[in-house]
């Protein structure tokens, strides 16, 4: 960790309290350029933008995939004040994006609410194999 790392995480600290004064979550995110510039800054708006979606590392995982040619986004660093959640985890990996550092970890997210986590959604599956194979083979060929 280096003293720009930390002062990058400071600003991510800095964004998280933005967005819990404004009535969100306390989370906040920014990507470093390959440069060292700072080109792009986010902060949850799930409660004041009505949608469980708006968490600021998704918006940016987006924003980079949409807006970074592939080789800038491999040398572009996501700091944020939280470590990332599953559905962030999930965009992030398809953004293209070089690299993630975190202030939180979610364990230490989650002891810090005295509710806990949001509670499992049950799944079940695998189910129809041969007919769901048939729209996704050879796709990632």
């Amino acid at each position: 960790m280096t003293p720009d790392d930390e002062d990058f995480l400071r600003r991510a600290i800095a964004l998280a309290a933005k967005a819990r004064e404004g009535g969100d979550p306390p989370f906040g995110s920014l990507l470093v350029g390959p440069d060292g510039a700072v080109v792009a800054e986010a902060h949850n708006t799930t409660i004041t933008e009505n949608n469980i979606s708006f968490h600021p590392e998704l918006k940016l995982a987006v924003w980079a995939a949409q807006n970074l040619s592939p080789e800038v986004a491999s040398g572009t660093t996501m700091y944020t004040s939280c470590q990332p959640c599953p559905m962030c985890s999930g965009a992030l990996a398809r953004s293209g994006l070089g690299k993630v550092v975190y202030a939180l970890s979610g364990d230490q997210l989650n002891g810090l609410k005295s509710t806990g986590g949001f509670p499992e959604v049950p799944q079940e599956g695998p189910a129809l194999y041969d007919e769901a194979r048939v729209p996704v083979e050879g796709y990632y060929s």
